[in-house]
Formats: C-alpha cells, structure tokens, sequence
C-alpha cells in the first residue's frame, strides 16, 4: 500500500473512533451509546486488518463489534420489558 495513504487511512479510522467514543459516552440515549461502542469496535476492527492482524481482526469484529453489542441490545430488551411488567 502507497507509504502516504495508510498513515492517513489510520489516522482518519483514529479520529472517527474517538468521535464515535465520545458519542458513547455523552448521548443521553442507550440504544445509541450502544451503537457507537459498536462502531469503535468495528473501526478497530478494520485497522488491525490494516495492519496485517487478520486473527485479532476477525475476533475483535466477532466478539467486540458484533457479540458484545448484540449482548447490550438483548439485555436492554430485557431489562425494558421487566420494567413493564
């Protein structure tokens, strides 16, 4: 890959994962923090692709991004219909 665009490539995925990360941390809704912490996952994700790490990349995907969040939204469901009851 060209030396000029994966220093770019890693610093735009850096900037967006902190914007993501401060997205989580100050919205006031939950299904939307959730949301966020996924994408910063996936984000890590895709530069540990980058950087030649296809095992910490497909775990990082398949339980950081897509396991844990799919975990957040199933307890949240759950704990919503408790408080209806």
């Amino acid at each position: 890959m060209n030396e000029l665009l994966m220093p770019a490539i890693t610093l735009l995925f850096s900037v967006v994962m902190i914007g993501a990360a401060f997205v989580s941390i100050l919205v006031k809704q939950v299904s939307i923090a959730m949301l966020a912490a996924g994408l910063v996952s996936l984000l890590a994700s895709v530069l540990f692709l980058f950087f030649a790490a296809p095992d910490v990349a497909m775990t990082e995907a398949a339980i950081g991004s897509g396991l844990t969040t799919f975990l957040f939204f199933f307890v949240l469901g759950r704990v919503r219909g408790d408080q209806r009851d």
